[in-house]
């Protein structure tokens, strides 16, 4: 009975798999069969071949876009954190300032970066301003949520204990609040990559500092569209990190919390 169950979970894992194999095919059949140029349509061999020859090209702005996403999502991991914990302090600050995050982060950031990159002489904290904009109110919305969602008994228990704020804060609101904080910075991981490309975008900076974005826009304009599918493929290869890294921190941080 457990081998069938192993191998029934296995099946399940391998089945994105092969269904994604089965569509790579599908589409190199079809690029073949109705002798599609690969200035339209690129069949999957020659976008890997296109990925392997431009690679000395491609691998420096997948780093560049790597590092604007990471560093822009730590900054708005701590700092959404940061202010979530001081506003946890008083209902006043949390009503004042709380709208006018709703505001910032219902504005699409296609429309704020073009402002950000022309007022902020530096193009990389540019970048970052726009990353960070993205990424920061999903952490600073979650944890507020959660530290102000805590059982009413137990804040009774830590008053009649005369605790004080900063000791429930440590003690209650901050364990209490870890999983949806957890929730928002899972959410901000996705969020700071499409900001990156966003601002990228908007950005349009070529050289050294050129991130795949801007290489996205210059395949465009020679019509190499292999190029540009490489660089869709280098995307969702760092969307994967982002993702797989955040879900085995995110199970290690709620298990201790579950055993805690």
């Amino acid at each position: 009975m457990n081998k069938l169950i192993f191998k029934t979970e296995y099946l399940n894992s391998l089945l994105p798999t092969i269904l994604l194999l089965l569509i790579l095919m599908i589409w190199e059949l079809l690029v073949e069969i109705k002798e599609i140029p690969s200035y339209i349509l690129p069949a999957p061999t020659f976008i890997f071949k296109t990925l392997i020859n431009d690679w000395s090209i491609l691998f420096p702005s997948m780093i560049n876009t790597l590092e604007i996403a990471l560093v822009g999502f730590v900054l708005a991991g701590f700092g959404g954190i940061a202010l979530a914990l001081f506003l946890s302090y008083s209902k006043n600050l949390q009503n004042a300032f709380l709208p006018l995050a709703v505001i910032l982060q219902v504005t699409p950031i296609i429309a704020i970066s073009p402002l950000i990159i022309i007022y902020v002489e530096s193009t990389y904290i540019a970048l970052l301003i726009c990353v960070w904009l993205v990424a920061f109110f999903p952490v600073l919305t979650n944890a507020i949520f959660g530290l102000n969602t805590i059982n009413t008994e137990l804040i009774d228990l830590f008053r009649l204990y005369n605790a004080t704020k900063f000791k429930t804060l440590l003690y209650l609101r901050i364990p209490s609040a870890i999983p949806s904080m957890v929730s928002g910075l899972k959410i901000s991981a996705g969020l700071s990559l499409i900001g990156a490309i966003v601002a990228e975008f908007a950005a349009g900076s070529g050289g050294s500092n050129s991130g795949l974005a801007f290489r996205i826009l210059e395949a465009g304009y020679r019509l190499n569209i292999s190029r540009m599918f490489a660089c869709l493929i280098l995307l969702a290869i760092i969307g994967i990190i982002f993702h797989k890294s955040l879900e085995i921190i995110s199970q290690l941080v709620l298990k201790k919390w579950n055993n805690f």
